[in-house]
């Protein structure tokens, strides 16, 4: 049974009992958030090397980093890199989104080497096996669902909520679809004049996904792509069709996560977290940024975190990181890093504001070691303590200074925290 049915018939898995530990949530608050779908657990059994972890809104604030190859850059070794580099700076999930020659075997290295919920698009790989879009048949989707979740995919984005209907609703727009697989999906209900094979055969979907406990990723094929078209017709039309759609796959014991924008202005992020949570009845919500302005490009990992941190304060369960290359390039090493650590500060602050008792600690502790000039300390609860460590040494690099109650700010003379401590005011 899938971790959802066990939930429900009140059955207790490894995966639960250690989510619990890890979230401080007792056992049978995990069973009951599971049960009703708001508390996810993507883990499939022929994933390994699988640490668990949970998403939903009782569980702290995660972040997803996106991978993978291109059809003009980059290799399967480099991908394995930049995967080795999103889990030591904090990566909870990972997507491979490989396209090109190698979408296999970029894949099964991923899975052989991570230790965190591995996610896909599948539509890439059947595209990339066609000589013309308007070849595609359910089979060859259905197919490549199960061909994935047998080498031990964790979750998948499908965009199964994208309809023939929603079509004319995108000619409003600035950016129109913005979204790969979504994109697939609507030209080639433009060029066949079908439904959407995802949605019409969505039972045969679910029953792969029931069979090898795989989430389902509910993709957002018409997130906005610019400020301009937040919150638009098509993107709600579309998220009422999700908001049935996760029904469906509870129905069938399925773990369902939400995807969501994108780009949205900073005072539309709390209503689109609202609106997501009463339409898809609590699913978790996994969420793109979302970028608060659109003229960022080299900066987007900042200007998305902003969107990010109230996103996660508001209820969106997973952040999917954004890095400087976003609408530029594919990312590489440095970019990775610097888009984990960026959206690791976006949950940590929303942590907080969502009253999470160990974030509050962690961040007293760096305090108390700021207060007693404890420098390693300090290093060590930062979330990139190389760098901390580099930007002290720059001005005062003999390890003398490590035991200095002063940096190069202020200098001996006018620190105010040693001034206080000289004081006895603290």
């Amino acid at each position: 049974m899938t971790q959802m049915l066990q939930a429900i018939h009140g059955k207790t898995t490894d995966a639960m009992e250690i989510v619990s530990k890890q979230e401080n949530i007792p056992l049978t608050e995990v069973k009951r958030l599971m049960a009703c779908g708001q508390l996810i657990i993507p883990a499939n059994p022929f994933h390994i090397r699988l640490n668990p972890i949970a998403i939903g809104r009782a569980a702290k604030v995660k972040i997803n980093a996106n991978l993978g190859t291109s059809q003009i850059s980059s290799k399967t070794e480099s991908e394995l890199e930049k995967l080795q580099i999103a889990t030591q700076f904090g990566a909870d999930t990972v997507m491979d989104l490989s396209t090109g020659k190698e979408i296999n075997e970029t894949r099964m290295a991923m899975l052989s080497e991570s230790i965190v919920p591995l996610g896909t698009v599948p539509i890439y790989q059947v595209y990339d096996q066609l000589k013309h879009l308007e070849q595609m048949q359910i089979d060859h989707l259905l197919e490549m669902i199960e061909h994935q979740a047998k080498q031990g995919v964790d979750y998948m984005t499908l965009h199964c909520g994208i309809l023939k209907e929603h079509l004319p609703l995108v000619k409003k727009r600035l950016s129109g679809i913005v979204s790969r697989g979504g994109g697939l999906l609507a030209a080639w209900m433009h060029k066949t004049g079908k439904q959407n094979p995802l949605y019409t055969h969505y039972d045969a979907v679910l029953a792969i996904l029931a069979k090898y406990d795989v989430t389902i990723s509910l993709g957002d094929a018409l997130r906005p792509g610019c400020i301009h078209d937040a919150t638009d017709e098509a993107q709600i039309a579309e998220l009422k069709t999700l908001g049935g759609l996760t029904k469906r796959a509870w129905e069938r014991g399925v773990q369902v996560m939400v995807e969501g924008p994108g780009h949205i202005p900073l005072h539309e992020v709390e209503y689109n977290m609202q609106i997501q949570h009463e339409l898809c009845h609590g699913a978790p919500f996994y969420v793109l940024g979302p970028l608060v302005v659109d003229c960022a490009a080299g900066y987007d990992h900042i200007a998305s975190a902003i969107g990010a941190a109230v996103a996660g304060w508001k209820g969106a369960s997973l952040l999917c990181y954004i890095t400087p290359k976003e609408h530029l390039g594919l990312p590489n090493c440095e970019d990775v890093k610097q888009g984990v650590i960026a959206y690791k500060i976006a949950a940590h602050a929303a942590n907080i504001a969502r009253g999470d008792k160990r974030a509050r600690e962690r961040d007293a502790a760096i305090a108390k070691a700021r207060v007693n000039f404890e420098w390693e300390k300090q290093f060590a609860l930062t979330f990139d303590p190389e760098t901390a460590r580099k930007h002290h040494d720059e001005s005062l690099a003999h390890d003398v200074f490590k035991e200095a109650k002063f940096c190069s700010m202020c200098g001996p003379k006018y620190c105010p925290m040693g001034l206080a401590n000289n004081d006895q005011l603290i």
